[in-house]
């Protein structure tokens, strides 16, 4: 440590003391003399102390900048959640091009909006710590308004004379894609193998029971009942395979103009005799002046005959079955279902459109299935609400032709 100011300081006494004797005032080595060159010498000393500190200081942030900077992660330094300094690289990721434009703003300039709690609560986290914390991800956005994830360390440093946080990270967006992707894949092969488990078990059942049938026939134990028994066997086998070959088999689907009220009347008139049958009466109702909807019909009227037939299944001794057509708001349609059946356990409402996960005794799942995707795939919404021994009612929720694209890309279903 440089005595500059103590050099000085004891000098400029001397030298007035010095001053005095040659003026006569006061002789040379006095009281006031020693009092004014031992303060000289404490004030120097203490000036040159702190001259000392602050060029360590001031050589301590050049150190942090040089190191930073030779850095190929970015790296940055915040003090109450403003920029003090950034690396080339952290520069670069925000989409500037000089530190000038980043230094001196807010850290939340960069953060989504969703993440500023995560951000505040880690924050308070590392002034606690005083040391390194765990690893934490925050998705960010650059100055042209795209967004990337970012992972960051962040640690409590000294940073010339103030108390700051610098964190180092990297973008992890390509990484983060990726393993999306792979958990994409790895829900499809599971989905797969469940469904591959499902089709062999709800295959199996009727083909037994066609074996043992067989058998009856070759021991010429013969019963027109018995026939009757295997073909209906042989038209459930044939029904899983034809759902499954919807969900399965992609097929272009082609948008027209339709009118909502026309397709749920065919498909009403469709299964008049089922209704008939089963002791069911069916009640329309219609909004006047329904916007058309863009829609493939032949797939919507699948959907209605799905959601018409498990209301009819849940109801084995008759009932009615209410159906309501609105204007929901703008742009959009809902038409509601509602039966007076058995009801559904709330356990079992969210499986529901699992394949072969159903509440019917001989069900596959497939249909409700398949109608998520269809309406999925005509950008609507299919809601369940039920409640046991009173009944079911289903909300679908169609964009109307009024808020739907005049181009619509073909959905595989």
């Amino acid at each position: 440590m440089k005595r500059t100011g103590q050099f000085i300081l004891v000098s400029i006494s001397i030298l007035f003391t010095l001053y005095q004797k040659l003026t006569g005032q006061h002789d040379f080595f006095n009281i006031d003399f020693f009092i004014f060159t031992t303060i000289a010498w404490i004030v120097g000393w203490q000036y040159d102390k702190a001259r000392f500190f602050e060029k360590k200081a001031r050589a301590s942030e050049e150190s942090y900048k040089k190191l930073i900077d030779s850095l190929p992660q970015p790296v940055y330094i915040t003090e109450d959640h403003r920029l003090l300094y950034a690396n080339h690289a952290a520069v670069s990721l925000a989409g500037y091009d000089k530190k000038e434009e980043i230094i001196g703003k807010y850290i939340f300039d960069f953060i989504v909006p969703e993440y500023k709690d995560r951000l505040l609560e880690r924050f308070k986290l590392i002034k606690k710590e005083k040391s390194p914390v765990n690893t934490i991800e925050y998705k960010a956005r650059r100055v042209d308004g795209s967004t990337f994830f970012f992972e960051v360390t962040s640690l409590y440093i000294d940073f010339g004379d103030k108390e700051a946080i610098l964190s180092i990270g990297k973008d992890i967006t390509d990484r983060k894609e990726q393993t999306e992707r792979l958990l994409q894949k790895s829900e499809k092969l599971a989905l797969l193998g469940q469904m591959a488990a499902g089709i062999a078990h709800e295959i199996r059942n009727p083909l037994t029971s066609i074996r043992g049938f067989i058998q009856l026939f070759k021991a010429n134990q013969q019963k027109d009942e018995y026939f009757d028994i295997v073909l209906s066997e042989l038209d459930r086998i044939n029904s899983i395979v034809g759902e499954f070959l919807v969900l399965a088999k992609p097929s272009a689907a082609v948008y027209t103009e339709r009118d909502i009220k026309v397709l749920i009347n065919d498909v009403v008139i469709l299964i008049g005799t089922q209704t008939i049958l089963n002791n069911i009466e069916i009640s329309l109702e219609f909004d006047n002046d329904l916007p058309m909807v863009s829609c493939e019909e032949n797939q919507l009227k699948q959907v209605f005959l799905n959601l018409f037939k498990n209301a009819i299944e849940a109801m084995p001794h008759g009932g009615n079955i209410d159906v309501k057509v609105r204007k929901k708001r703008e742009g959009q349609i809902s038409i509601r279902i509602s039966d007076e059946g058995v009801g559904i356990p709330n356990e079992r409402i969210t499986t529901l459109g699992e394949p072969f996960y159903t509440t019917k005794e001989k069900g596959t799942g497939l249909g409700l299935m398949t109608c998520y995707k269809i309406i999925e795939s005509h950008q609507g919404i299919l809601n369940i609400q039920s409640k046991i021994n009173e009944g079911t009612t289903i909300e679908i929720i169609l964009p109307s032709i009024s808020q739907t694209l005049l181009k619509i890309d073909p959905i595989q279903v």
